[in-house]
């Protein structure tokens, strides 16, 4: 890969251009980023993983399991990743070949996906807690050869004709005798001494099959490009890393507790922070005490996560000052939030506990591989914490009257459109939802919906499918959320539709009280009623122990739609 962005006369403008200046033009009605464009590489044969380690790094470890503490250097990284995919050439795994990855949080999990990578193959990654339908679902539908898993999913697996690779669940280095076509592969000897014929790989050859969480609508394969990847390593985690300066210090600690099959942990663990050689730390599994320990056992400096942990960390931080202990997250520098809508209170809540952190929040889509904005707080200005940040470099955005299908201008909302070189190619066998979803020019649609303020940040108010519709009236399900999340005592809550004869649907509040809480439902309704306008009151709650979320923190508004009473 050329060397696009380390030379500071592409980014010789370290912090963001002044937030006063005008990224909107209302003659065509679409945003451009204010952050400076970036020279992607144009070779057309050019592969992520070669791109990603043509930069050269003193990083001494890279990947760090956090509870056996065995690392592997940066140094090392690469002749790892040629030993996977010259074993995978052994084993006739070829170009255009996919292999299923239903791995839990791994430091081999990387290493494995840039190998096959590497071979020119497709890599689709999965929930490792996946019932078996969706796994044959998914493995069907992509036409997968090979499956890397852990011993308990082998059985699961072993009826569909696949060519299972077993991967140590806990880390143990190349004593791996136990998992002989594992330690072969990651392993093998010759590889250092002999290459073998790699096949040429385009830009626009697909890398990725990765399904959306099928939160609304049904799931679908998005298929991403090795330009795509390359796109989201230099225009998502290498740029964010220029415009903090000491992002690029190689005594940065990452910590990886988000799930690596899902976009937002996979752009960051598995690509882009290898192209810095920053340590990362990755957790196997999410455990709130676990967190904190292992933050002040290997002074993680930067933490990414989504709105669930994020409430987490901040009820076990307050725990901890009551007993005079937070000093054990004083290593932390930044706290980042992605993948899913977090409410202005527990940004608040998390700052007043830990105000010493640079908190931001992003925006992206599995579509759009990442790539879609980032919080900068610039120097001299008040942060905007519940902003998703400026565009990406390279990135375009037009804002969309859900009815008129006219452009909106800053502070009116609509649904966000995205063009720019993280576009998916397109949904794997599904050429209509493709063209229900990418315009003819590049226009993707992403379903939110979405305002700009005059200072060109971006706002996500809700999605385009979850919005109620009461008698021709809009309802956002995040502002009801907003307000009922507000009251002392409730621990958590969703909203959503409820259809309606009369009305056409109707607000319908699923509240998780905080314990020992009395509150009623008449309560709730009139707490609601007090403050919105009278088509925005809540006709209806139901309480619940739990909200269900997805891995990355987003509501399963369609689980709570079963649930909802059968009449109102």
């Amino acid at each position: 890969m050329a060397e696009t962005i380390t030379s500071t006369s592409s980014h010789e403008n370290k912090k963001n251009p002044d937030v006063h200046d005008s990224c909107y033009n209302p003659e065509t009605g679409i945003y451009s980023s204010k952050n400076p464009k970036i020279q992607l590489p144009e070779n057309p044969f050019l592969d992520v993983v070669t791109h990603i380690f043509s930069y050269t790094n003193n990083g001494t470890s890279v990947l760090i399991d956090s509870s056996s503490g065995y690392s592997i250097p940066f140094s090392h990284l690469f002749s790892l990743v040629k030993s996977i995919s010259f074993g995978l050439h052994e084993m006739g795994f070829s170009q255009g070949d996919v292999a299923l990855i239903l791995l839990p949080n791994s430091i081999y999990l990387p290493l494995i996906f840039l190998g096959v990578l590497y071979l020119g193959g497709i890599v689709t990654p999965m929930n490792p807690l996946s019932s078996f339908s969706e796994v044959k679902k998914q493995t069907l539908g992509c036409h997968a050869t090979m499956a890397f898993t852990i011993g308990e999913n082998v059985e699961k697996l072993s009826s569909l004709g696949l060519n299972i690779i077993q991967v140590p669940e806990n880390v143990i280095g190349e004593e791996t005798q136990k998992y002989p076509d594992f330690s072969r592969l990651i392993f093998g000897k010759k590889v250092r001494s002999y290459s073998f014929p790699r096949p040429k790989i385009n830009q626009d050859d697909t890398a990725a099959i990765m399904y959306s969480s099928g939160t609304s609508g049904a799931s679908k394969g998005v298929m991403l490009t090795h330009r795509n990847f390359i796109a989201m390593v230099e225009l998502f985690v290498r740029f964010e890393a220029s415009q903090y300066k000491e992002m690029m210090s190689h005594k940065n600690v990452y910590l990886a507790v988000l799930p690596m099959f899902h976009i937002y942990g996979l752009a960051l663990f598995g690509f882009g922070l290898l192209s810095l050689g920053t340590s990362v730390v990755v957790m196997k599994k999410y455990d709130i005490n676990e967190v904190v320990k292992v933050i002040e056992k290997y002074k993680v400096t930067h933490f990414p996560v989504v709105p669930p942990l994020l409430a987490a960390l901040t009820t076990k931080a307050k725990s901890l000052d009551s007993v005079g202990n937070v000093s054990g997250l004083c290593s932390l520098k930044q706290v980042s939030c992605g993948a899913a809508p977090i409410t202005s209170k527990v940004i608040a809540d998390f700052l007043e506990i830990v105000p010493s952190v640079d908190f931001i929040q992003g925006y992206g889509l599995t579509e759009s591989a990442a790539v879609g904005t980032r919080g900068f707080n610039v120097v001299g200005h008040n942060p905007k914490y519940t902003s998703v940040g400026l565009l990406a470099p390279n990135t375009e955005a037009k804002v969309v009257n859900c009815s008129t299908g006219s452009c909106m201008p800053p502070g009116k909302a609509g649904e966000l459109l995205l063009r720019g070189p993280g576009v998916m190619k397109g949904y794997h066998n599904s050429q209509e939802a493709t063209r229900l979803t990418i315009e003819e020019d590049g226009w993707l649609h992403t379903g939110d919906i979405a305002y700009f303020d005059h200072d060109g940040y971006l706002y996500i108010i809700d999605r385009l499918k979850d919005i109620i519709k009461y008698k021709g009236f809009q309802i956002a399900p995040a502002d009801l959320e907003a307000l009922l999340i507000s009251h002392p005592e409730i621990l958590d809550v969703a909203v959503i539709g409820s259809a309606d004869e009369e009305a056409g649907e109707v607000p319908v509040a699923f509240v998780v009280r905080r314990p020992g809480s009395l509150l009623s439902r008449d309560e709730i309704i009139k707490y609601v009623a007090d403050t919105v306008a009278p088509h925005k009151k809540v006709r209806e709650v139901v309480f619940m122990k739990s909200i269900p979320k997805s891995a990355t923190g987003k509501m399963l508004r369609k689980q709570l739609a079963n649930l909802l009473p059968s009449k109102l």
